[in-house]
């Protein structure tokens, strides 16, 4: 049985539109990503799980608005172990933390990344950080892709924890992104509106999937900054939260993000190739060209819904590439809708 804290206080989550139908213990392991299902399965049985005060099966299947009540697990005494790895930190105060991560950096241990996480980074940096998440989740609210770089907000009590699970749960956080796409959209600003779900047999992507168990609504409007011959630059506002939305959903319309290994095929990419300039040529991009430029929230302490905007600056790889770019190409005119 997962050991309960009697300590923490009960967290409630609504069913929202995306997430009708799901199954109870499948919708606890989305909210609780560090504890498996069979784990989850046992503490429904027990009763420690209620849907609108009523506890029911793990295959209860949820309706929409319902409240799905559970006591915060317990934490075990393992957890990341402390790193002395140097942060980027853009805000902190009692309740919580942005920071500014590294492309390359993973989130929380995983099979192959044990070491150099964000996590073991955060342990040795903090003294308090939220156990809502789970034991080797300390602090982590939502998450960024290893390769993706910019603001991810970190809860230092499991309330802020709470609070600021709600919101991106609801929708409320804006977040906005910059990306460099291979191809040119066509628009000057479009939405893209197509549900997500595991790739029927590629196991580390996920695919445009209507219809599957696993596929969930997901929706992403773009704005094209800059046009140059052959790729553009873009802010992409992502409003759900699926697993690679922007990366899938921009190579959806054939315009997938510069150097996504995943989507694009391709790991790296030279000025030259993109502008067909030899002199551009050894100015190498090897990175997901993908960065967290923006997030605005409410503090999760404020009475009065204050709201918080971090701003990551882009980093120095990716302002290189934009400025050669734009040195050996003039930028292309739009195209309106």
């Amino acid at each position: 049985m997962v050991e309960l804290s009697s300590e923490s206080a009960p967290v409630q989550l609504r069913v929202e539109a995306d997430q009708v139908g799901m199954r109870l213990d499948a919708f606890l392991v989305a909210h609780l990503p560090a504890y498996s299902r069979s784990q989850i399965c046992r503490a429904v049985q027990a009763g420690q799980v209620q849907v609108d005060g009523v506890v029911h099966r793990p295959a209860c299947r949820l309706k929409l608005q319902q409240v799905v009540t559970f006591q915060l697990p317990g934490v075990p005494p393992a957890g990341p172990r402390p790193e002395n790895i140097p942060l980027d930190i853009l805000y902190e105060d009692e309740a919580m933390v942005a920071i500014n991560k590294a492309s390359g950096m993973v989130v929380h241990p995983a099979k192959g990344h044990w070491s150099g996480t964000l996590t073991a980074a955060l342990a040795h940096h903090f003294d308090r950080l939220s156990q809502a998440g789970g034991p080797t989740r300390p602090g982590i609210v939502h998450r960024l892709d290893r390769e993706t770089s910019g603001v991810i907000v970190i809860a230092k009590t499991d309330a802020a924890h709470m609070r600021l699970a709600e919101q991106f749960a609801a929708r409320t956080v804006h977040k906005e992104y910059f990306a460099i796409v291979q191809g040119v959209p066509d628009r000057d600003r479009d939405e893209i509106d197509q549900p997500i779900g595991v790739h029927p047999y590629h196991r580390e992507r996920m695919a445009i999937r209507a219809g599957h168990e696993t596929s969930r609504q997901a929706r992403t409007v773009y704005e094209v900054q800059e046009r140059w011959q052959r790729c553009a630059m873009l802010k992409a506002l992502p409003h759900t939260g699926r697993t690679h939305q922007i990366r899938v959903h921009l190579a959806h319309v054939g315009c997938p993000v510069l150097c996504d290994r995943l989507y694009s095929g391709r790991s790296q990419v030279t000025v030259g190739e993109l502008t067909g300039s030899p002199a551009a040529e050894d100015l190498h991009l090897r990175r997901l060209a993908l960065h967290a430029h923006r997030l605005r929230i409410r503090h999760p302490q404020s009475e009065h819904g204050e709201e918080l905007e971090f701003v990551a600056p882009l980093p120095s790889e990716l302002t290189q590439f934009v400025e050669a770019l734009r040195h050996d190409t003039p930028p292309r005119g739009a195209t309106r809708r």
